[in-house]
């Protein structure tokens, strides 16, 4: 065990990095609850919808490498929208085996109605747009250490 390491077992739970991004992680989605709740949606489902909106129609495998979603999880959740009318999944002519998500007309009708929802939640962090932007920067760079360090066994 490094040295760091055995420093950070030292501090205490309120000092935790791990405990301190779980308990954001857990506001930011309830913030994001009352909200999408209007709109009929869950916060992975929301999720989606982003994604759709941004790339337009996207394979499954596609959608669950972008969000870090696992088939088990995404398959339901796309059912669920599909349930709902906005989106429609099919079989890609050239390759059968892969499953394309795409917008309904009500699928993109709903990015009009959810336009507020980054306002809402952004205007809850309290932080100004340049905050928000290296606040995003410095967690994908998070993200991205932790996934090379877990690639290259720690």
């Amino acid at each position: 065990m490094t040295a760091m390491h055995s420093e950070e077992l030292t501090e205490g739970l309120d000092e935790q990095l791990c405990v301190a991004l779980y308990l954001a992680s857990r506001a930011m989605t309830a913030t994001y609850r009352p909200v999408l709740d209007e709109l009929g949606l869950t916060y992975p489902q929301y999720l989606v919808l982003l994604l759709l909106w941004e790339d337009g129609a996207s394979s499954v495998g596609d959608i669950g490498e972008r969000l870090n979603l696992e088939s088990n999880t995404l398959s339901p959740l796309i059912k669920r929208l599909e349930a709902l009318q906005l989106v429609t999944r099919q079989r890609r002519v050239e390759d059968e085996r892969t499953v394309e998500v795409q917008l309904t007309r009500q699928g993109k009708a709903m990015r009009r109605r959810a336009a507020q929802v980054p306002t809402v939640v952004c205007g809850a962090t309290g932080l100004d747009q340049a905050g928000r932007a290296r606040l995003v920067k410095k967690l994908r760079r998070l993200t991205e250490d932790l996934q090379n360090s877990q690639s290259h066994g720690m």
